[in-house]
């Protein structure tokens, strides 16, 4: 049996004390409900829902292992305690299940709430000193530079399936794009970004391999620092290394870290929604044949309705208070439900009327710990999917949005595919297909391929670790990679994709 089984079973019982007693199990003598298992992870909105009707904007709820948190489901009561850390911290170590040993050390949660020397995990003075040399470090990069790097790779992406007609727009675009562009702006060299988008999908999957995977991505992070000590650059390394805040070696990796992963696992599930919303949502199509709809907007409506992390752990009471009507104890964790306080129904009676240009949702947090990378996530996003659908101006579902997958954990829910079909672009550019593979033919060996050989690997790069079925290829260091395809020159006689879905539309 394993330890979330036994948990199921009742084998652990919240101690005394912790929001679940003092809760009563909420009105009516009630059961709390646990934030992981089948019915939390099938149906996270009306879970939440359910939650919200019961307890209001704050309800107490178990993680895994029956540790108790109180979950925020209010707009107004998210937005209270990301701006108030002098009621609610960020230091994990305050937590009362940490201070009294009842956090298990293999505890699932372990990864996202143990305290790191990072701006994420500290307030106050300290948290300026680090969280400005990240701010300063990506405030450095300009949209049009990112847009370069985006064609680039959403270039090489596409020639790796263009032809073919089909795509699953998630494995084969939205999970390798972020991580790729990142490694760019990091200063990483081309070659360990393949690799790192298999450890990070490795991480986020939380297979047998995540620790192998973790050190893998510290290790690649490691010798960049390395390298760039000596040979310093215009990316955010070099600039993290220099910053006046004077971060040490520790400090340095955790933030590249954070900031690697993070924007990643945004950034991906952001572009996969968003690619789901234009094929598949009414709202959009109708919008757009009216032209009051942009791709900004569609971003803006999918963080609203589909933000990237459903939940955000954590705050952690500094003291007695209360919130929400809730009496919270000093040390008690609470959990900033992102996605229950986005569907609030005092801000949103009626979550079918669009959101066009709003951008107050709470996908990206508020207050001292607002996400400092937001612009660069939705910059990759909006650039990627306008490349995409202009390379691939019919693009559409290939099956019934009913069949589409998610799967799911406590904190987020990610799209499992998202198959699509179109014209393939030897049909849509012949002379560009004629041209290509004379090219090809002339040039031998180092062509480049789908998502997985976009670039082979150096002797230098570690060695990433396999997941579970999946075939990492060998290092080639005598072999560097070939120089990405030039953007296609779209025909000028050939519509955009905006024009050829609004034509449809309107017959």
């Amino acid at each position: 049996m394993t330890y979330e089984e036994h948990a199921y079973q009742g084998g652990l019982v919240p101690p005394p004390g912790c929001p679940a007693h003092r809760a009563g199990g909420g009105p009516g003598g009630g059961e709390l409900l646990r934030l992981f298992g089948p019915e939390a992870e099938a149906d996270p909105a009306g879970f939440y829902e359910k939650l919200r009707a019961e307890h209001g904007e704050v309800a107490p709820v178990l993680l895994h292992g029956d540790l108790p948190a109180w979950l925020v489901l209010g707009y107004s009561a998210n937005l209270t305690a990301m701006r108030t850390p002098s009621r609610f911290s960020r230091d994990s170590r305050r937590w009362t299940e940490f201070r009294q040993g009842r956090v298990a050390p293999d505890s699932p949660v372990l990864p996202v709430i143990a305290w790191q020397p990072t701006c994420s995990f500290v307030d106050g003075e300290e948290h300026r000193r680090l969280r400005t040399a990240v701010t300063d470090g990506l405030n450095r990069f300009d949209r049009r530079g990112m847009r370069r790097f985006v064609t680039r790779f959403s270039d090489q992406l596409i020639a790796g399936f263009g032809d073919s007609g089909r795509v699953d727009l998630v494995s084969q675009f939205a999970e390798h794009l972020p991580m790729l562009v990142m490694t760019q702006l990091l200063g990483m060299p081309e070659e360990y970004g393949p690799r790192l988008v298999e450890a990070a999908r490795d991480l986020v999957k939380g297979t047998e391999t995540a620790v192998a995977s973790n050190e893998y991505v510290v290790e690649s992070l490691r010798r960049t620092v390395e390298r760039k000590r000596s040979d310093p650059g215009q990316d955010l390394v070099t600039w993290l290394i220099e910053h006046e805040s004077g971060l040490n070696e520790e400090e340095v990796l955790e933030h590249l870290r954070s900031v690697l992963l993070a924007a990643n696992e945004t950034t991906s599930n952001l572009i996969s929604e968003t690619l789901k919303m234009v094929l598949t949502d009414s709202r959009f199509r109708a919008h757009l044949s009216g032209g009051q709809m942009t791709l900004p907007d569609a971003l803006d409506q999918v963080l609203w309705d589909s933000p990237p992390f459903m939940l955000v752990p954590g705050r952690w009471a500094t003291g007695d208070t209360e919130l929400g009507g809730r009496a919270i104890k000093a040390g008690d964790m609470l959990l900033l439900g992102v996605a229950a306080g986005n569907a609030d129904p005092v801000v949103r009676p009626d979550l079918d009327t669009p959101l066009f240009g709003n951008r107050s949702h709470l996908a990206f947090g508020s207050g001292p710990h607002e996400c400092p990378g937001q612009e660069i996530g939705r910059a990759i996003a909006e650039s990627g999917i306008d490349i995409l659908l202009t390379r691939l101006p019919d693009l559409q579902l290939s099956v019934e949005e009913s069949e589409l997958v998610w799967r799911g954990n406590w904190m987020s829910r990610h799209l499992t595919e998202l198959p699509a079909r179109f014209t393939p672009r030897s049909e849509l550019y012949p002379q560009q297909a004629a041209g290509a593979a004379g090219a090809a033919a002339g040039a031998g060996t180092g062509t480049v391929g789908g998502a997985g050989a976009l670039a082979s690997t150096p002797s230098a790069a570690p060695a990433a670790p396999a997941a579970p079925g999946a075939t990492v290829p060998g290092p080639r260091s005598a072999v560097r990679p070939p120089l990405p395809p030039a953007p296609p020159v779209v025909p000028p006689q050939r519509r955009g994709w905006w024009s050829t879905l609004l034509a449809r539309l309107r017959g």
